[in-house]
């Protein structure tokens, strides 16, 4: 049973996903209304997405997934936010492996990044996977 803490967090995440979407969605109906279009079981009452609008509750693994899927977010960032960085020991296997030699102005991006707020460092991720995709 998620806390009332994670289900004020999903909420701003949902809140977040919604206002970078190309399609303006102006409350619970009309977000009731777009999700039902999109997905394929049970319609969703409005009062349901006022749950979700309103940190009461948090959707199902499926209907994140068809959230997820409309708004182009990472669905496990959606449900839990951004995925824990990396302990210090498995980045010391990764240098030790042999990786390349990092400039001191790559570290001061670096620090600089995760010094953002989660949300801000989810964009960065996603125009650095983007701008990877237009080179690769």
């Amino acid at each position: 049973m998620p806390t009332d803490t994670e289900k004020a967090a999903f909420t701003k995440r949902l809140e977040f996903a919604l206002r970078r979407s190309p399609e303006s969605v102006q409350g619970a109906t009309e977000l009731a209304l777009r999700f039902n279009l999109r997905y394929q079981g049970n319609a969703i009452s409005p009062q349901t997405a006022h749950k979700w609008l309103t940190g009461r509750a948090i959707p199902t693994n499926d209907k994140l997934a068809t959230i997820a899927k409309w708004l182009s977010v990472d669905q496990h960032w959606l449900h839990y936010g951004p995925a824990p960085s990396k302990s210090t020991a498995e980045t010391k296997d990764v240098a030790a492996k042999g990786a390349k030699k990092v400039s001191p102005e790559l570290i001061n991006l670096a620090a600089k990044i995760q010094e953002l707020p989660p949300h801000r460092r989810y964009l960065v991720e996603e125009l650095v996977e983007q701008l990877q995709q237009e080179i690769g």
